[in-house]
């Protein structure tokens, strides 16, 4: 079966506010809470530069803290807020509390039943299974 890609609108380029190595809350009930992101998935850069991610890119993520069930295993994720300012194809600035990111499996459909907190609609465009389980789209 083949991998299901980002549905919806393309990506738009946004200023990255995460690279590898970020610490990242987890803004679903899946049980996990912290995530440390060591890939982000399609990231084509240069040699030994550091993969970015931004609002609405996929994550591969190790679980630092959370369920016992949950810790120490790869998950994949969406980035759905960034703390870094970016500017939205109207013109307005956009910028939230933390960084967070929701638990996804490999088809990028969600592996909990609410997201705490506000979503970026950049995020819930690309990937319209986020808005089902969202509480506030921004």
């Amino acid at each position: 079966m083949a991998k299901r890609k980002a549905a919806g609108t393309p990506r738009i380029h946004t200023a990255y506010g995460l690279q590898v190595g970020s610490k990242v809350r987890v803004a679903d009930n899946s049980g996990a809470r912290i995530i440390q992101i060591i890939s982000v998935a399609g990231y084509r850069g240069r040699l030994n530069r550091y993969p970015k991610a931004t609002i609405g890119d996929m994550v591969i993520a190790s679980v630092k803290k959370g369920s016992p069930k949950m810790r120490r295993t790869i998950v994949r994720a969406i980035v759905v807020r960034q703390k870094r300012p970016y500017k939205r194809e109207s013109g307005e600035m956009i910028v939230f509390e933390d960084n967070a990111v929701v638990i996804v499996n490999p088809q990028g459909d969600p592996r909990s039943n609410e997201a705490k907190g506000p979503v970026a609609r950049e995020a819930v465009s690309r990937w319209p299974r986020i808005g089902t389980i969202a509480s506030t789209v921004v």
